[in-house]
C-alpha cells in the first residue's frame, strides 16, 4: 500500500501513544513506493457454495492450468534463471538528519553495478521519548530517500561511462564472419573464477580485475543481465520504503525489473521499550522477483557491552524470526503462494546495528588496534562467538571482515572514542557491531566492506552479492500484485480449491474442450 510522506499532526499524539503502549498495529504494513504495485486487480468470483472465500480468475485461464484431485495445483516448472548483482548497506548514523551536501558515494560504490540496492539505516531520528512513543517524524527518512536517488540516478560520471560504454559497443560489433567468430572465442574469466581470485590476489588488484570484468559469466554462460551494465539504462525506482521509530529500511531496483516484481508487504516488530517499541527492532520487507522470493531484514538490536547482553539481542533474534508475518491475500491457482514468515523465503538478507561486542577479557584491545590486528580482536567477537555455539542465527553465512571495527567513532573523526581520555562521550569499546548475513542459495558474496564517512560515530557497511534468479517457464506469464486483504479465512483446503476450480470452468468458453481433458480430475 502506498502512503504519502508527512508528519502525523501533534494534536494527533494521545492516540498515537495508546496505540503504541498498547501494541495495537498502526498501518505497519503500509510502505512508500515510486509506483503503484497494486496496479489492476482481477476480478473477484464467489463460489456458490464457500460461504465467503474467494478465488482470483486471471484473464489468461487456459488449459495450461494443471490440477490433481487431491493435490492441489502443481507450480509452473523452472527452466531458466538471471544473475543479477544486489549492493546491501547498513548504517547507523546517530540520529543526525542528512545535509544536502552529504556524499554517499563513497558508501554507494560496489566494485561492479548493481541492479537492486537495499539499504538499511538505523537511528535516523533520535531515539528520545518523543519520537519513541509520539507522532513519527518522517522528514529524515525523505532527506535520505532524495539523497540516495540522486546518489543512484545523477552519477557525474554517466556521460563519460556511458561514452566508454559506446565505444566498447562498437569494438565488440564483428563487422564480417571472421571477426564474429573471433569475438564469439574470446576468452573470459568465469565469475567463480573470480571469486576464488580474492583470496589470492591483493585488494586493490581485485576490484580492477572486477571493474575490468563487470559483464560477468557464470559458469561460461553469459549473464541475460550483461546488457544492464549500460549507464543510459541504469535508472533505479523505489520499490518499497518502511519507516519504524529511527529504523529505515529502502530497496531500490532497475527501472526495468519494477514489472517482474509482486508481492511486496512489509512487517515491522518493536523489541525497546517492554518488548514492544519501536526504539529497537526489526523492518523486514519481502518481494518476488519473477519466481524468487527475498526478505530483507533491517534490525537495530539490544545495546550494552555489559556481561549478558549478547543473551538478550539472541533473545531479539528469535522474536524478530518468530513475530515476523507478511499478510496475503488469496492468490491466483497459477501463482506460487507467498511467504508469510522470514524462513518461507528462498533467499534472506539480514542487516544492521546488530549490537554485537567483544567479549570480555579483551584487554589488549588498544594495542590490537595500533598494530590493526583484526583477526586476533575478531576471535572475541560476540557474534561469532554465539554463532559457533548454535545460540543465534545458526544456518547462516556471514563473508570474512577485512576492516576495522566500525564503532565508536569520535564525531567527525578517525580517532575511536577509547582511544583518548578527553572524551566525555560513552567510552564504548570497538567493536564491528554493523553487520551483513544471508542465508539460501544462489547467492554468492562478492564484496564486504565498510565506507569511512565521519557522518555518525558509526562507520557505513555494504555488501556486493551475486543472485541467481528463477524465471517462469511460461512466457506469457505475468506476475500480478497482491490484491487487497479479503474477508474469510486465510488458505482454502485442497478439495475447495478443486471445487471452486471446477466451477469457474463453467464460466469460460470452449468449456466442452476443457471437460475433456482427462488428466485434469
Amino acid at each position: 500500500m502506498r502512503t504519502d510522506m508527512g508528519k502525523v499532526s501533534k494534536f494527533s499524539w494521545p492516540k498515537v501513544v495508546v496505540r503504541k503502549w498498547l501494541n495495537i498495529p498502526t498501518g505497519a504494513d503500509e510502505f512508500h513506493s515510486d509506483y503503484d504495485m497494486h496496479g489492476k486487480v482481477d476480478e473477484r468470483r464467489k463460489s456458490c457454495s464457500d460461504e465467503d472465500h474467494y478465488v482470483f480468475v486471471p484473464e489468461d485461464f487456459s488449459e495450461g492450468w494443471l490440477f490433481e484431485a487431491a493435490g492441489g495445483i502443481k507450480p509452473p516448472p523452472v527452466t531458466d534463471s538471471l544473475n543479477l548483482r544486489m549492493f546491501v548497506g547498513t548504517w547507523n548514523v546517530g540520529g543526525k538528519s542528512p545535509h544536502h551536501g552529504l556524499n554517499l558515494s563513497d558508501w554507494l560504490r560496489s566494485p561492479a553495478p548493481a541492479d537492486i540496492y537495499v539499504l538499511g539505516f538505523q537511528e535516523i531520528v533520535p531515539l528520545n521519548a518523543g519520537n519513541v512513543l509520539g507522532a513519527e517524524d518522517n522528514g529524515p527518512a525523505a532527506q535520505w530517500l532524495s539523497l540516495i536517488r540522486q546518489a543512484l540516478n545523477s552519477n557525474p560520471s554517466d556521460l563519460e561511462l556511458a561514452q566508454r560504454y559506446d565505444i566498447a559497443t562498437e569494438a565488440r560489433t564483428p563487422s564480417s564472419p571472421q571477426l564474429e567468430h573471433q569475438a564469439s572465442v574470446k576468452p573470459r574469466i568465469s565469475f567463480s573464477n573470480l571469486l576464488s581470485m580474492e583470496d589470492e590476489i591483493g585488494k586493490e588488484d581485485f576490484v580492477t580485475l572486477l571493474n575490468s570484468n563487470s559483464s560477468l559469466y557464470e559458469e561460461g554462460l553469459a549473464s541475460p543481465t550483461c546488457l544492464s551494465d549500460n549507464p543510459k539504462q541504469r535508472h533505479f525506482c523505489l520499490a518499497a520504503s518502511k519507516q519504524m521509530v529511527g529504523l529505515f529500511l529502502c530497496v531500490w531496483v532497475r527501472a526495468d525489473l519494477c514489472q517482474h516484481i509482486s508481492n511486496l508487504k512489509v512487517s515491522c516488530v518493536g523489541r525497546g521499550i517492554m518488548g514492544y517499541l519501536g526504539n529497537k527492532g526489526s523492518i523486514s520487507i519481502s518481494m518476488t522477483l519473477h519466481q524468487t522470493t527475498f526478505c530483507f531484514v533491517c534490525t537495530h538490536l539490544t545495546s550494552g557491552e555489559k556481561e549478558g547482553d549478547e543473551i538478550r539481542r539472541n533473545s531479539d533474534v528469535a522474536e524478530i524470526l518468530k513475530r515476523t508475518k507478511f499478510s496475503h491475500s488469496l492468490r491466483g491457482f497459477k501463482e506460487r503462494p507467498p511467504p508469510q514468515t522470514i524462513f518461507d523465503h528462498d533467499k534472506i538478507i539480514w542487516l544492521g546495528d546488530l549490537n554485537y561486542r567483544l567479549a570480555a577479557g579483551c584487554a589488549d584491545t588498544y594495542e590490537l588496534l595500533k598494530k590493526n590486528d583484526w583477526q586476533t580482536l575478531l576471535e572475541k567477537d560476540q557474534l561469532r562467538l554465539e554463532q559457533r555455539a548454535g545460540r543465534v542465527f545458526k544456518g547462516w553465512e556471514e563473508g570474512r571482515i577485512y576492516f576495522a571495527p566500525t564503532y565508536k567513532y569520535l564525531t567527525d573523526s578517525d580517532d575511536y572514542v577509547v582511544q583518548t581520555s578527553k572524551s566525555k562521550e560513552k567510552r564504548r569499546n570497538p567493536a564491528w557491531c554493523d553487520r551483513i548475513l544471508w542465508k539460501g542459495e544462489g547467492l554468492k558474496q562478492m564484496w564486504y566492506s565498510r565506507g569511512e564517512s565521519r557522518f555518525s560515530d558509526h562507520r557505513p557497511v555494504y555488501s556486493l552479492f551475486s543472485v541467481q534468479v528463477n524465471l517462469a517457464k511460461n512466457p506469457n506469464y505475468n506476475a500480478r500484485s497482491c490484491p487487497p486483504t479479503l474477508s474469510g479465512k486465510s488458505a482454502l483446503a485442497s478439495a475447495c480449491v478443486a471445487k471452486v476450480q471446477a466451477e469457474e470452468l463453467l464460466l469460460i468458453p470452449r468449456v466442452q474442450s476443457c471437460l475433456n481433458t482427462t488428466s485434469r480430475f
